[in-house]
């Protein structure tokens, strides 16, 4: 899941992005209302964790622009904890609000719970065949066989059972899994993608649809 984090307090949002990797997110960041703005332009961020009293653009006009788009899901997160600013800031187009101080395992659960409802609505728990994965507790099963997944993994794998059986190209991995620093020629989809089969076992889960991407189910003629 790709997060923007925008944020002013440079050691405030290096501590948070940091968190959020931890648990297998991939985040951006930028430092103010304009930079977050060009970052959405040309990145489909999942959720942007959104801080309110911003330098050069206001938090509250990047809200306003990014709802008028319907780009992203906006997590407000501020010092500004009053219910008249609560109510303030989703009237202004956020679709959750979090004050400052927060406890980190709240706004993770946050974020999950953002994702849910995106278009279209992605369920709690991803499963296909005999494999569940739950993103908010970042556990994979296989017939009841906890695995070992890395957070890359985790990503390609969480981005695939979404899809639900629709291909899902090399690019668009690369954009929901890796963050904004991730080299646009690597092959880090195609190693990453074959070290989860290995995983994963047999009967094979995920296929490759030459020339498209990837996918979770039988492809015919592969």
């Amino acid at each position: 899941m790709r997060i923007l984090l925008v944020e002013d307090e440079q050691p405030l949002a290096k501590y948070v992005a940091a968190g959020l990797r931890k648990h297998g997110f991939a985040v951006d960041v930028a430092f103010d209302g304009r930079a977050a703005l060009d970052k959405c332009t040309v990145t489909p961020y999942d959720v942007v964790v959104l801080d309110r009293d911003l330098p050069v653009v206001h938090g509250d006009t990047v809200c306003r622009e990014l709802a008028g788009h319907g780009q992203a899901r906006v997590l407000m997160l501020t010092a500004s904890g009053t219910v008249e600013d609560r109510v303030e800031g989703l009237t202004l187009g956020a679709d959750d609000y979090l004050g400052k101080p927060f406890a980190f395992s709240e706004l993770v659960a946050r974020v999950h719970a953002l994702a849910r409802r995106s278009t279209p609505a992605r369920p709690p728990v991803l499963r296909a065949t005999d494999v569940v994965l739950d993103p908010a507790r970042r556990t994979v099963e296989r017939a009841g066989r906890l695995l070992n997944l890395t957070p890359k993994e985790f990503g390609v794998l969480e981005q695939l059972l979404a899809a639900a059986g629709d291909v899902v190209s090399a690019e668009t991995l690369l954009d929901k899994v890796w963050d904004e620093h991730a080299d646009p020629f690597t092959n880090a989809v195609r190693i990453t993608v074959g070290t989860l089969r290995r995983k994963l076992g047999d009967p094979p889960l995920i296929d490759t649809v030459t020339g498209a991407g990837y996918r979770v189910g039988p492809c015919p003629g592969t």
